[in-house]
């Protein structure tokens, strides 16, 4: 039984001092808002959380932005319009993960491979 096979979407943008990073649910709904800024964000991003990964481009530890550092580099606190700029100026990345195989726990022994 295959598990864990997902399309992970996000929004990479590289600030003055740090990388900025946006989830998103779907490509095609980004490809729509680019064109049609008429439909809400909500039906856009997966959470309204902008994550910086402190110097490691669009990997690395992903830590929620502060308002310190969203001021700083966008001067505003204003997380709707920051989220705005980093989709429209950012660039888009998808990547796949592959799907896992294996006995969902080892602690079974013979009995988990039923």
């Amino acid at each position: 039984m295959a598990r864990g096979e997902a399309t992970q979407v996000k929004v990479h943008f590289k600030g003055n001092d740090d990388d900025f990073v946006v989830f998103l649910d779907s490509t095609d709904d980004y490809k729509k808002w680019l064109d049609d800024k008429s439909i809400p964000l909500a039906q856009v991003v997966s959470s309204f959380q902008i994550f910086v990964t402190h110097k490691h481009g669009a990997q690395g530890p992903f830590d929620t932005a502060s308002k310190a550092t969203l001021d700083a580099q966008f001067g505003t606190t204003d997380e709707d319009e920051v989220l705005k700029k980093i989709l429209t100026e950012g660039t888009l990345q998808e990547s796949q993960m592959n799907e896992r195989q294996g006995p969902k726990n080892d602690a079974n022994g013979s009995l988990g491979a039923n």
